[in-house]
């Protein structure tokens, strides 16, 4: 068996605004097409965090304004 980390509901907000990263709108349309295939209506908290995160790992971060 492995270790893995609290899921996403379990955990603790992050404290710092640079921790939260706000999807752009081209993002929001990835989460809303992740979520159509897998057959939901709309992206659920999991499809925002996979798409952020892609974001993160290609360096398309965007700052909280």
């Amino acid at each position: 068996m492995t270790n893995r980390s609290p899921k996403p509901w379990d955990r603790k907000n992050p404290l710092s605004p640079e921790a939260h990263t706000k999807l752009t709108p081209e993002q929001i349309e990835q989460a809303k097409a992740r979520a159509e295939a897998a057959g939901r209506r709309y992206p659920n908290l999991v499809d925002n965090m996979y798409i952020a995160a892609q974001a993160r790992k290609q360096g398309k971060r965007k700052a909280l304004t």
